[in-house]
């Protein structure tokens, strides 16, 4: 699957196998992007393929960095550094299948937005725990 900033300066591919789409509601994610982050986990498999020299990373936390565009200032990913997986944001990629599959940081959330999908819901405390356990996937 194919994604880009929406300048067009950096492109990527991602496997073609991931659908869905985490939503993380925690603070980190919140104060990046203006609200909670919609992300596919796409494991350590993503390859830019053009302007790898205009990608941008800042160490979000002690355990990942988020990588953006620095000509349009897109959000590209959040890395993590202990397994090397990234969480892509899923509006860069060309796909109109992503479905959105789990929230994180439920208790995080804001209250003036909710999001009507039924999905799996977890706590932060839930989210720390299958880190820890080597079990986390599927939002940033």
């Amino acid at each position: 699957m194919n994604g880009r900033c929406l300048c067009g300066a950096v492109r990527f591919t991602v496997p073609d196998d991931r659908r869905g789409i985490g939503v993380c509601h925690c603070g980190i994610c919140r104060r990046w992007g203006g609200g909670p982050m919609l992300a596919v986990h796409c494991g350590p498999d993503v390859r830019i393929s053009e302007g790898a020299d205009k990608v941008r990373t800042y160490a979000s936390s002690e355990w990942a960095e988020r990588a953006f565009c620095q000509v349009c200032g897109t959000h590209l990913y959040c890395k993590v550094h202990a397994s090397g997986d990234h969480f892509v944001a899923a509006g860069t990629l060309d796909s109109d299948e992503l479905r959105i599959t789990g929230q994180t940081f439920i208790d995080c959330k804001l209250p003036y937005y909710d999001l009507v999908n039924q999905t799996p819901k977890f706590t932060e405390q839930q989210v720390l725990e299958m880190f820890a356990s080597g079990k986390a996937g599927g939002a940033a």
